[in-house]
């Protein structure tokens, strides 16, 4: 069941492993599904195109036995195309890539969707939404970056909201109502329902969800509150 609702839109949250007690992983995992984690986010990192190394397809397939969610690879990695094959055998349902990692995001996009799996095309704080105008009648999801990628419990970038919003305007005029637009960096039970309010529909969480000082279930509950009534407006 979806983490919320909003104009008419499913939310999703997508806690991302990388924030994790890898000690406990699948414990973690498991107690992330039973609160109401909608999907899980692996965020693959190979100390070039992000300036830090995370884990490989080895960590993907041990938790697919271990969860029903969907597994959502996003891949902050070079040369993206050389390593789909084993994440899809690995396990991964859906898989992102960069484009600023990419030459040919076309043909990449399409060897994503040939393993029948879900595409998406994710896009750093710099790069411009104009990049997607050619691809994005093509694609299951939209990620956009609110954090420079590399680390986890970055700050959320504030300009953001904007191109979120425009990413939105963008899908709607195309009439892409099933493309997820996804939010990753800096996203909290505090800032989470603005983000929604931007037009954003699935919400990848880190060191919010795995590392609360009250637990996972509680910090996913905050969510959900945080995603829940509509507010009301000044004038009601």
């Amino acid at each position: 069941m979806p983490i919320g609702t909003l104009n008419g839109r499913d939310l999703l949250l997508a806690p991302s492993i990388l924030a994790a007690d890898f000690a406990q992983l699948g414990a973690q995992v498991q107690a992330a599904e039973a609160a109401g984690a909608d999907w899980f986010q692996a965020d693959i990192m190979d100390g070039h195109f992000a300036p830090n190394i995370s884990f490989g397809p080895l960590v993907v397939a041990a938790l697919k036995p271990v969860t029903s969610c969907l597994l959502d690879c996003h891949l902050m990695i070079s040369n993206p195309e050389l390593y789909i094959d084993e994440f899809v055998a690995a396990g991964a349902q859906h898989i992102t890539v960069h484009a600023e990692a990419v030459v040919h995001l076309h043909r990449v996009v399409h060897q994503i969707k040939e393993q029948g799996v879900r595409a998406g095309v994710a896009l750093n704080p710099a790069t411009p939404l104009s990049v997607l105008d050619e691809i994005v009648a093509d694609l299951d999801l939209v990620l956009i970056m609110t954090v420079n990628p590399g680390f986890g419990g970055q700050q959320f970038i504030a300009s953001s909201l904007d191109k979120i919003r425009r990413t939105r305007a963008m899908l709607d005029r195309h009439g892409l109502e099933e493309v997820v637009l996804q939010v990753d960096g800096g996203i909290s039970a505090r800032n989470v329902r603005v983000v929604a309010e931007a037009g954003a529909t699935c919400f990848v969480a880190g060191s919010s969800v795995f590392k609360h000082q009250q637990g996972i279930a509680v910090a996913i509950e905050e969510f959900r509150q945080a995603l829940g009534t509509p507010q009301r407006a000044d004038n009601e």
